[in-house]
């Protein structure tokens, strides 16, 4: 491919990535207007710090999660790169300019509390995690969250879930107890809609198999699932023993099968599983299975 053709496809998957993170920012603007708002409950972030400051000022909340979010866009581009604060501002204002163009758009929902904070929840996480999946943020308080851990002890899911912690008390002084209670409901929904996002439905797992009939295994897989596997050299850390350690990526429709595979062929298999959030390149497509 030429460098002119290189160029071009680079151009192109950026504008497909900005549009995508501008979409997220309305879907999650709608999800916050026409749901969470007018039933009194708020997200979590900055963004649920700017919906109480809005209803305590009177400021457009527009206006406040753009001013809000300017200190933590400017920690992102120094901890994270400039790519990232581009495509956060992109998102952000797409936010913003979401919630002031919808911000009569009709309440879809009314009075059901659990209803709201599952569809907003939903509504809200598929808007960010549209945005997250393509390299921009809605909110900044992640950034603050990431910044914080690598200065002390703590993990970064810790201190999101500190300052969020924060967030839903000072929400608790404008939307009263309850409030606060559904607004902690919805930003845990929208979390786990966020991580569905970003890794998709099915999602890959990698397997890490230690067996004494390394070369079976492997055959069998490829066989029976019709998917390639790696050989890497380990060695016991008491026993000084060597052995082949196997790698294979499968999806998640495949993890029973697997488990079947090693279970038929070595019982006492030393099997590690970990979740993959994306896989590209090298053989990862199927083979046919025979």
């Amino acid at each position: 491919m030429s460098t002119n053709s290189k160029q071009k496809e680079t151009n192109y998957m950026m504008v497909i990535r900005i549009i995508l993170v501008i979409i997220g920012g309305f879907i999650a603007s709608y999800g916050l207007e026409a749901v969470l708002i007018p039933n009194k409950v708020s997200d979590g972030g900055v963004t649920g710090l700017s919906i109480v400051a809005s209803k305590l000022s009177g400021l457009p909340l527009g206006i406040l999660i753009t001013v809000l979010n300017l200190p933590f866009i400017f920690l992102g581009y120094k901890q994270i790169g400039k790519s990232f604060a581009i495509f956060s501002v992109i998102g952000i204002a797409s936010l913003a300019i979401g919630t002031s163009l919808m911000h009569h758009v009709p309440t879809i929902i009314q009075g059901d509390t659990l209803l709201v904070t599952v569809v907003g929840g939903i509504i809200i996480g598929f808007g960010m995690g549209l945005a997250l999946r393509n390299g921009g943020a809605l909110d900044g308080i992640d950034m603050l969250a990431v910044l914080l851990s690598r200065k002390m002890p703590f993990g970064t899911s810790d201190f999101i879930l500190f300052l969020n912690i924060f967030v839903f008390i000072v929400v608790s002084t404008v939307f009263g107890f309850q409030g606060a209670i559904l607004s902690g409901i919805a930003y845990f929904i929208a979390s786990k809609m966020i991580h569905i996002v970003e890794e998709g439905l099915s999602g890959s797992r990698t397997f890490k198999i230690i067996t004494s009939q390394p070369e079976l295994m492997v055959e069998t897989i490829r066989d029976r699932l019709g998917r390639s596997a790696t050989f890497n050299l380990v060695q016991g850390a008491y026993s000084s023993e060597k052995f082949k350690e196997i790698t294979c990526v499968i999806n998640r429709l495949e993890e029973s099968k697997m488990k079947e595979i090693i279970y038929k062929i070595d019982k006492s298999a030393f099997v590690t599983v970990y979740d993959v959030a994306e896989v590209r390149g090298g053989s990862f497509k199927k083979q046919d299975i025979h």
